[in-house]
């Protein structure tokens, strides 16, 4: 199943988030074929993170939380909450 890691970034993070960047992006690749898609979510000036989502394969939401979990980026404290979500790739998925 495929689950929607939804995060949000704390007030006034911006400095931890650049910090924190290259070990998120390390672990992300280590996910291998589990990961689906990331990337941040942009305030309107399209310049400033507020987020990120991250689309990764998991056998159940114990799982994916634990993937959540081990995030640099959450590890570091970057998030203010974190939402999981399953999610069901209807249309372009390149799997089916």
């Amino acid at each position: 199943m495929l689950y929607a890691l939804i995060c949000t970034d704390k007030a006034h993070s911006t400095d931890l988030r650049q910090k924190t960047r290259q070990d998120h992006l390390d672990f992300l690749s280590g996910l291998g074929d589990r990961l689906k898609a990331a990337g941040p979510f942009m305030c309107d000036d399209l310049v400033s993170p507020t987020g990120s989502l991250v689309m990764i394969e998991a056998a159940n939401r114990d799982e994916a939380l634990a993937v959540a979990s081990e995030d640099p980026y959450a590890l570091a404290g970057l998030f203010e909450s974190v939402e999981i979500r399953p999610w069901n790739w209807v249309l372009k998925n390149p799997e089916i």
